[in-house]
């Protein structure tokens, strides 16, 4: 039993090895900032956001619909960009296989349009951490900002993300 448990545990420390660590719960402090790289939103982005949410809103899909709408343009889907956000992060390398979960998205505002062609960046800042050694790290609130290459702002929210902790040296 102890040395299958040892295998196991071996086996567990190649495949971390592999995955991209980010940061532990431990090193995340108040107000701690990252800034990502950029990304331009496609039309091709748009039409597989579309296939695969099932969302094939006019204002998204149909140029002669969308010219004559409030952006005047055809726009990217909002869910698209956040999860264009979330990727720009997890490039980053601060979120990696430490992160256990996303546990919540609250006070998000998607504040103007995203067109294709606009390139995304992410400003995110901790805003608190809250220990859970029993579940084996802690709850970390972050602060985002999705901005285009104008500076504009595009969305904001806070995400709330569960972190492990670094293991012990025991």
């Amino acid at each position: 039993m102890v040395d299958g448990s040892c295998r196991q545990l071996r086996r567990r420390r190649k495949l971390e090895n592999k995955l991209p660590q980010g940061l532990w719960f431990e090193d995340y402090e108040p107000g701690l900032q990252v800034h990502t790289s950029g990304r331009t939103i496609t039309e091709a982005d748009v039409a597989n956001f579309a296939g695969i949410s099932g969302d094939f809103n006019p204002l998204h899909m149909d140029e002669t619909f969308s010219k004559s709408r409030m952006y005047g343009a055809r726009v990217a889907h909002g869910l698209l960009v956040l999860s264009a956000a979330s990727g720009l992060l997890m490039q980053t390398g601060i979120l990696g296989s430490t992160v256990g979960a996303f546990r919540e998205i609250n006070q998000w505002k998607f504040l103007k349009p995203v067109y294709f062609g606009d390139t995304i960046t992410v400003l995110m800042e901790v805003l608190q951490t809250k220990a859970a050694p029993v579940l084996g790290g802690g709850l970390v609130k972050v602060s985002l900002a999705v901005h285009n290459q104008e500076d504009a702002l595009l969305m904001k929210g806070v995400w709330t993300l569960f972190v492990l902790s670094k293991p012990s040296d025991k």
